[in-house]
């Protein structure tokens, strides 16, 4: 069975507006992502949204948390901003027990060609395969349980709480 990608947004999709000079959101890169990575394992994509985390309501939280307990598939991967992806991962985590659920973002939008999201989502679709039921964050190679995680802003990575 594929495995059902939910895009959320974040940096991994944020794009430079060239007359603004700021980041914004125009399509997923998403596809593309898994078309140069040649990803053999059949994904379906589904946006969700396209917002920053920063800016996510518990509304959309729980429309994701509705997405991943309604679908066919019992592997999931979500893209999402890095800033409160552990917010979303204790929603889920906490309403979520029967499926393998992994999210996963990028420090650098995809579009500035040294973006650590092609990594971290080819990360979590391996995962997404091979880890037993649960909730999980993926970022640069690592892997953490969804109540065992912080960010730590300062160094622009995830760490174990213990």
């Amino acid at each position: 069975m594929a495995i059902a990608l939910f895009v959320t947004g974040g940096t991994f999709d944020k794009d430079y507006d060239e007359i603004t000079g700021r980041l914004v959101f125009r399509e997923t890169h998403v596809s593309e992502m898994l078309r140069t990575g040649r990803c053999k394992e059949p994904v379906r994509v589904k946006t969700l949204m396209l917002v920053d985390s920063l800016d996510m309501t518990e509304e959309q939280r729980k429309l994701i948390l509705e997405e991943c307990s309604s679908c066919e598939e019992e592997r999931i991967v979500i893209t999402h901003g890095t800033d409160t992806m552990t917010e979303t991962a204790k929603l889920l985590g906490q309403n979520i027990s029967d499926k393998t659920v992994v999210l996963t973002g990028a420090m650098r939008p995809y579009v500035f060609g040294s973006s650590d999201g092609l990594f971290n989502l080819g990360c979590a679709i391996a995962l997404a395969q091979g880890l037993p039921h649960g909730v999980y964050i993926t970022m640069n190679g690592r892997c953490f349980l969804w109540d065992n995680v912080r960010k730590i802003r300062e160094r622009g990575e995830f760490e174990t709480l213990q």
